[in-house]
Parts: structure tokens; sequence; C-alpha cells
């Protein structure tokens, strides 16, 4: 095999009926210069074995395994400390990437550049006895079509809708020292806006570069909102990341992303608050709304109350 231009870090706990497409989608990529360093998180499942059997393989794939679950913002940093290629990215083990995404997201980088690259993603539910893949969702759209190259978050606010770390490649010189927050969720949002803080140019394509799955049984992050310490990792995040673009300066993508949150996250958090047995469930809610309410930019933002039924897709 040719040496490796990009490094997929690839995470995963309990995700045994999953970890085959994830591994398949790499092994169909059209830029096969790629390896991967899949992270067993402490699965209580047969997802150990899945990567085992994978790296026993194909040379390209390195299997780790974590004993106890230390959560994805771990597991990542620990194989950011791995990473020995000109690129780096990240792929989760219940997701799948398309057959061009790597060829497409290493070959513009190699053409402009820039710092990073994101590319656009859909959403996969579940439907009869496997997955179909939504439409690109409005805001992912807003963030990465048209094609941009060479932009920066001041020219480009929008960018900062796109906060999932599985849908950019980036020079391995410029993320290195990023490190994920440990033991929270939606670990990756601050890394995201991070990047777009710090780059003195990125990359966007409106090519579809993932597949995110919807899990049957509510059990992924994204769906367990109404727990409360979920609850508290979700605002947390979203406090960091305007934090983080408010720090640089970048009072546009501050606004961008408050018409994002109060269109689609709040009236949902606010609709489990009501009838949430604990009130502080409701208290953290209202507390952030607040927030919100009391940053500078807050006066200008627009929300699009039609966006929330994008949400369904």
């Amino acid at each position: 095999m040719p040496d490796p231009i990009v490094t997929l870090i690839v995470p995963g706990r309990d995700v045994e009926s999953f970890a085959p497409a994830a591994i398949a989608s790499l092994l169909v990529q059209t830029e096969p210069r790629w390896r991967a360093i899949l992270i067993d998180d402490g699965s209580k499942d047969a997802t150990g074995d899945v990567f085992a059997d994978a790296a026993a393989s194909d040379s390209r794939f390195t299997y780790l395994r974590h004993e106890a679950s230390r959560g994805l913002g771990a597991a990542r940093n620990v194989g950011l400390e791995l990473v020995d290629t000109e690129y780096l990215g990240f792929l989760d083990g219940d997701d799948e990437l398309t057959p061009t995404a790597l060829e497409r997201l290493t070959s513009t980088l190699a053409e402009t550049g820039s710092d990073f690259i994101a590319g656009a993603y859909v959403r996969t539910r579940p439907h009869g006895d496997g997955y179909i893949p939504g439409r690109v969702q409005p805001w992912t759209s807003a963030a990465t079509d048209p094609a941009r190259r060479r932009t920066n978050i001041f020219d480009h606010p929008a960018a900062s809708a796109n906060i999932v770390a599985w849908s950019k490649i980036s020079r391995t010189d410029f993320s290195r020292d990023l490190r994920f927050p440990e033991g929270v969720a939606y670990e990756d949002q601050i890394v995201a806006q991070q990047m777009y803080a710090r780059a003195r140019s990125f990359d966007v394509i409106p090519d579809v570069v993932v597949h995110w799955r919807v899990r049957p049984d509510g059990t992924s992050i994204t769906q367990s909102r109404h727990q409360l310490p979920v609850l508290r990792d979700y605002l947390g995040a979203l406090r960091g990341g305007i934090r983080v673009l408010r720090e640089a300066g970048a009072h546009a993508a501050v606004i961008a992303r408050l018409d994002l949150i109060l269109a689609m996250d709040m009236a949902p958090l606010q609709e489990i608050a009501a009838a949430h047995p604990d009130p502080a469930y409701a208290a953290e809610v209202t507390a952030f709304l607040d927030e919100l309410r009391a940053l500078p930019e807050f006066a200008a933002a627009h929300p699009d109350p039609d966006l929330a039924t994008a949400l369904s897709w």
C-alpha cells in the first residue's frame, strides 16, 4: 500500500451492530491512502472483536482498547497522540463515510493550502430492516454550500453551524495541539469553534461526506437530552462555543449561532422542561436562555421559526 496521507480516529463503545458498516465505508474509499485508529472505549459487547478483526485483516487499521470507558473526548485525544500523517480526521464507530469523502476532502486541502476543510452530512434513520439517508439540513447547507476556498469565520460566519468533529479533515500541524474536553458529552462543539477561530483559512464543500446514524433504540447522546447531566453538558458546549467565537471577535458568527440555538434548541428543551419531574431541569434551561438574552449580539438575532421542522428530516 502507498504511504498514508490521512489518519482517521474512530472511537466506538457498544457499537458492534454498526461498526462493520463504518469499517466498510473506509475500505471502499476512492482515496486509499488512509490509516484508521480504531479505539474500543470499554465496550461490553463485541465492538472490540470487530475492531480487532479489521486490524488483523488490513494493516491500515490500528486497534486500541480502553478496558473501562473514558468517553469520546478521551478516546479522540489518545488517537491524536498517534497521528503522523499530513492530514487527520474523525469518524464515529456508528457512522459511515461516503465513498469519495476522503478524496474530495484531502484533494481540496492539497490545492488550497487551508488549515482544514468541512463537508456536508446527513442523518440516516431507521427504515424497515435498514437505514435511509435524509436531506442535507438547511443549517448544514448554509455552512457548506456553495463551495468556498480559503475563507474564514469573519467572511463566512454561517460555517459555525457545522460543529461536528467527523465532517472535517485538517492539517495535522494545525490540529496537533487541539484536545477534546473529557468526561462530558458534546465534546466536539467547542473544538469545532476553536478551529474556526484559529484558522488562517478553511474550505467548505457541499458534498455529503458522512452519514450520521440515528439509533433506533434512542441510546445516542443526541437522543438523551431529557437526562439532566446530558442537558448540562449540552448547554456547557453551547456556552463554550459562543465564548470561543466572542473572544475571537467573530460577532457575526455568534449571531448565527444564536439564530440556530433559538430556532432549534430552545423550544424542544423548554418542552422537556415543562414535563420534567426534576425542577432543576427547567432552572438550567431558563438560566441558559437568560444568559443568551444578556449577550450584546442577542438584539441582532433573527431565528427562523421554520428551521425546527427540519429536525424531523
